[in-house]
């Protein structure tokens, strides 16, 4: 979701709601309502649009509700050593 412009409060807000007529969240004609010290803010959604399966499966695995997925480390590629050259 893109925001028309800049949400001071939506970090630090322990509330997060939305205003819609229609009762569904559109682009354009529905607001994200931040609850700041100050009394509500109200900021009109300019796009929205569908999270990929990647970035859906961060999110769960950012706030706890997924485990992430192990990763095999592939094994090492042997590596030929440098020559050495001794002073005298």
């Amino acid at each position: 979701m893109i925001l028309s412009r800049r949400a001071f409060g939506l970090r630090s807000s322990l509330n997060l709601g939305f205003i819609s007529r229609s009762g569904r969240i559109c682009a354009g004609f529905s607001e994200v309502v931040v609850d700041e010290a100050f009394g509500p803010e109200k900021i009109r959604i300019a796009s929205i649009r569908e999270l990929t399966p990647e970035e859906h499966e961060d999110l769960l695995v950012r706030f706890g509700k997924k485990e992430p997925a192990v990763e095999q480390t592939p094994p090492p590629e042997p590596v030929e050593g440098a020559e050495v050259e001794e002073l005298d």
